[in-house]
């Protein structure tokens, strides 16, 4: 029977760097570009320039909250990868995939 740590290990192998990341940026990708098309819709066909400078700040913050929360996963799976009883080499393994 596997233990807890080799079914964490098994989860985070499965998905790739990439993946984790397409995964938390592509909303968020998607709400910064609405965001910034609302942004000039307001700009300059409604003339607000105000209202659509301020949606124009929207992006970053969006990207920027996105990026936290992918982080903050990332380093989830890498604490769960190198609890104490991993081998330094069973835990490179793990991580690049060659498991």
């Amino acid at each position: 029977m596997a233990s807890r740590q080799q079914i964490a290990e098994r989860e985070v192998t499965e998905q790739s760097a990439e993946q984790v990341g397409e995964e938390a940026m592509g909303p968020a990708f998607v709400a910064s570009a609405a965001s910034v098309g609302l942004s000039l819709y307001y700009f300059f066909l409604r003339g607000e320039r105000e209202l659509g400078t301020f949606i124009g700040l929207w992006p970053p913050t969006i990207l920027a909250f996105a990026s936290y929360f992918n982080q903050r996963k990332m380093l989830n799976q890498l604490q769960s990868i190198t609890q104490p009883g991993t081998t330094l080499k069973n835990a490179f393994d793990s991580m690049m995939g060659n498991r």
